[in-house]
């Protein structure tokens, strides 16, 4: 289940920070090292608590879909650091933020994520992306699979 998310999560991260996305896929940078512990803990871990709480408000009044935006948002604040980093930099920073990250900057730079790609939105992606890896399962041997 997680891939589909982190495969949608991908295209809406080249759509909005294609440079930042070609720096992660030059070092082999997948979302799994950094958006699952976002996403399970909900940015308690990654977030100072005030933040994780709007965080928070926001996810329970627009869904899933907010989560997401929201680590593309960190992206792009960081982006211009993230550039200058190599792969051991990105995941020790991504792990632990820094504390003084301020709820003014973090949420403009989420308002700045288009979450649409050509036409279709967020969910029309996943269920897009979802199909695709249902169907490339279909075609897959079983001794791919295990």
């Amino acid at each position: 289940m997680m891939l589909k998310y982190f495969a949608t999560f991908e295209v809406f991260f080249e759509e909005n920070l294609s440079k930042l996305f070609l720096h992660f896929k030059s070092y082999n940078l997948t979302p799994d090292i950094y958006l699952i512990d976002w996403i399970f803990t909900l940015y308690s871990k990654s977030l100072p608590l005030d933040l994780a709480c709007r965080v928070w408000d926001v996810f329970c009044r627009d869904g899933e879909e907010f989560l997401f935006r929201t680590g593309l948002g960190i992206l792009r604040l960081y982006e211009d650091i993230l550039l200058q980093m190599d792969f051991i930099h990105i995941a020790q920073f991504l792990t632990k933020l820094p504390e003084d990250i301020t709820s003014e900057k973090l949420f403009s730079c989420i308002a700045a994520i288009q979450m649409q790609n050509s036409t279709k939105k967020w969910t029309q992606v996943f269920a897009s992306v979802a199909k695709d890896i249902k169907e490339g399962d279909k075609n897959t041997s079983p001794a791919l699979k295990s």
